[in-house]
């Protein structure tokens, strides 16, 4: 027994004696050559200081992307439990610029329940019909106003695509397929949105072309509602892509089309079409051949295409019928530090150009807004539905839901909790039966939580939300409209008189009032 003690402590000196050796004589490293030993915990403390930070050193409302508030309220809405905060909010509101307020109103057509799970289970649907405005075969008004944004296989792992598939079906919203295709994961009862990036994964030939006939047949096979092309998105607008070749397993490559164990590489551009106007009619011919509705994604920096685009559908009769617009802090896919960072403007800047513009043509009506970046938190979300935004789209929220804890290490493939990795070992963890739950749980919570304050407003709907509504803080004294930061016209930012009737009486007939005992005799008197 001895023996062996000593002869395993010999072999730990050893080792630690080689490394000690080997850091005196390397070049690489300054601090290993002159700190041997002692300077890997130099690099293991930087390695681990996200962790650290978020554990043990960050306040409620430090750390980026989300605070621990934020990731708080989502863990727990996913969880089903208590969401609410107590003792006040830690929030510095009078000191921070920029920061959102909400103006309630006291009397107002809509009376909010007080029951805290009341609309827990209650539908909110759009208040525009996709597809309708320019007469789209199969057009349909989305069933939820928060859906799951584009997150593709590959950079997902496949029990993360499937948990967000099956969450969708029980939460009755959309599922974005991202661009990697359609893979088996996305097949678990969640509708879908198809998106078409530059590499037409999915529905290419086997030299990489889009190939119409492969979309028709994947379309007809699967429950795909709408096709969205995507132009950029708000991680690295005007880049590619790359899924390394290790992460190019048999299931992916059959899933996009390529060749297994091969770097799969995204272009920067489409093949399809080289300006705005040969966009439209790329958008015209999918429309035609499938008869879904047919919408483009993309972040927002110059302006030039978002006027050519909107000069071009009033004037030539073609157009999208949805935009997606990204901001530029939002996006799941790795970029470098400078894009990530600087590249593309935020949501409401980019989203707040691109209505406008639609709007001076009077042709905001007739398209459906959508909106990502950090708009799966509400305060986030209802800024953008008063803009104008009729539906939102979450993506690392949903992350979150079904387990990610901000690790920050989607692109190494070693993400601890099997969400962004296609390591066996660590996706084993990830049940989707359980993940899907709490999916389900967090947008149903959420748009609970939309309707709580658009009733709050004194309206049926989040979509009915107007400018007027929120104020922006300047500082400690002062405060300015929404519609004002943004040079908002009365009526931007709302659906059609006539849309904004119907969804307001759809939803008096699906969902019941709030309300208080009845007046007492000397009232009514």
């Amino acid at each position: 027994m001895r023996r062996g003690i000593r002869a395993a402590a010999a072999a730990a000196i050893s080792a630690v004696a080689a490394v000690a050796v080997r850091d005196l004589f390397q070049r690489d490293h300054a601090l290993l050559r002159n700190f041997p030993l002692i300077g890997h915990g130099r690099y293991l403390i930087e390695a681990i200081g996200p962790e650290l930070r978020q554990y043990v050193v960050a306040g409620n409302n430090e750390e980026r992307p989300f605070t621990r508030d934020q990731r708080r309220w989502v863990y727990a809405s996913a969880k089903k439990a208590n969401n609410y905060f107590g003792f006040g909010t830690d929030n510095d509101l009078e000191y921070t610029a920029g920061y959102p307020i909400i103006k309630h109103r006291t009397f107002g057509r809509a009376v909010p329940r007080s029951a805290p799970a009341a609309g827990q289970e209650d539908d909110l649907p759009c208040a525009k019909v996709l597809g309708a405005a320019r007469g789209r075969a199969r057009a349909f008004r989305p069933n939820s106003v928060v859906n799951i944004s584009g997150m593709s296989f590959g950079s997902l792992s496949g029990r993360a695509v499937e948990a967000l598939n099956r969450g969708a079906a029980i939460a009755g919203c959309l599922h974005n397929t991202g661009e990697g295709g359609l893979s088996p994961h996305h097949r678990n009862g969640g509708d879908l949105v198809f998106q078409i990036g530059t590499a037409y994964f999915g529905c290419r030939d086997e030299r990489g072309r889009f190939d119409l006939r492969r979309l028709k047949d994947l379309v007809a096979a699967a429950p795909v509602r709408a096709l969205e092309i995507k132009l950029s998105q708000g991680a690295k607008p005007s880049l590619g892509g790359l899924l390394p070749a290790a992460k190019v397993s048999a299931e992916i490559a059959a899933t996009r089309g390529i060749r297994q164990g091969v770097d799969c590489v995204s272009p920067s551009r489409h093949a399809e079409f080289s300006d705005t106007d040969s966009l439209l009619d790329w958008v015209e011919l999918l429309a035609a051949e499938t008869g879904l509705p047919v919408g483009i994604k993309s972040a927002v920096g110059d302006l030039e295409f978002w006027d050519e685009l909107s000069s071009l559908t009033a004037s030539t009769g073609r157009g999208v019928d949805f935009v997606t617009v990204d901001g530029g802090e939002g996006g799941t896919g790795a970029a470098p530090l400078i894009f990530t960072d600087t590249v593309s403007l935020p949501f409401q800047v980019g989203f707040a150009r691109v209505y406008k513009i639609f709007a001076e043509r009077g042709l905001h009506e007739n398209v459906v807004f959508v909106g990502g970046g950090k708009l799966g938190l509400p305060d986030n979300a209802v800024v953008a539905f008063a803009l104008g935004c009729d539906l939102v789209h979450v993506g690392r929220e949903a992350m979150l839901a079904i387990g990610c804890i901000q690790a920050q290490k989607c692109h190494t493939d070693t993400c601890p909790t099997g969400v962004a990795t296609q390591n066996p070992w660590l996706t084993r963890g990830l049940d989707p039966a359980l993940k899907s739950v709490r999916a389900a749980n967090y947008i149903k919570t959420l748009r609970r939580d939309l309707m709580k304050v658009a009733e709050a407003c004194g309206v049926e709907h989040p979509g009915l939300i107007d400018t007027g509504s929120v104020e922006i803080l300047d500082g400690r004294t002062a405060a300015t409209g929404l519609d004002e930061v943004y040079g908002y016209r009365p009526g931007w930012g709302l659906p059609s008189r006539a849309d904004q009737v119907a969804i307001a009486a759809l939803m008096r007939a699906e969902h019941p009032q709030g309300g208080s005992a009845p007046p007492s005799p000397s009232a009514v008197g």
